[in-house]
């Protein structure tokens, strides 16, 4: 089990240079882009990071982490424990230019003045992990299927066969 903290931010080039390894917990109470998209959140993020350069020189970061999050049932609206996962590889850019450069393997980040604000990285990987939607199995959900219909049931619709919409034009055309 992780027990150290990350820090907020690295030098990542120094980092892949000398292909270091970092593990840690990030707090997930410390993440307020997460908090807009899936509330907020008590515990911590597991994150399990490798610096390198690749065989044709481009700086990544190879990562992995896990979380269990508190999300909204899209049904009840109660909150429920959804555990979310992401593996990802990263190239270090300096610009939007070097972004483009990138194979479809890698997702660019960005890097600054040599600093990389982990944080914000890893905030960003939860995010594109959230699921789209949540439901609690129908056993454990307070709403019922019964509570989710809406409209007319099948059942009370009438057998009578429904009305032809070009039974007036039937009758306009046997009137000239």
């Amino acid at each position: 089990m992780l027990t150290s903290r990350l820090p907020g931010r690295v030098e990542p080039y120094k980092l892949a240079a000398h292909a270091e390894h970092l593990e840690g917990l990030v707090a997930l109470g410390d993440m307020p882009r997460l908090a807009d998209e899936a509330g907020v959140q008590d515990g911590d993020a597991e994150v399990w990071l490798d610096f390198a350069i690749d065989a044709q020189g481009r700086r990544e970061i190879r990562g992995r982490l896990t979380a269990e999050l508190q999300l909204l049932c899209r049904r009840c609206l109660s909150p429920m424990p959804q555990p979310v996962e992401s593996e990802f590889l990263l190239g270090m850019v300096s610009s939007d230019a070097l972004a483009a450069s990138l194979p479809s393997t890698h997702e660019p980040v960005l890097v600054e003045d040599e600093q990389l604000n982990l944080l914000a990285m890893i905030e960003d990987e939860l995010i594109l992990s959230l699921p789209q939607v949540v439901y609690h199995d129908e056993a454990d959900c307070t709403v019922s299927r019964d509570q989710l219909s809406s409209g007319e049931s099948a059942e009370s619709v009438s057998d009578s066969p429904a009305e032809n919409p070009f039974e007036v034009l039937k009758q306009l055309k046997g009137k000239t």
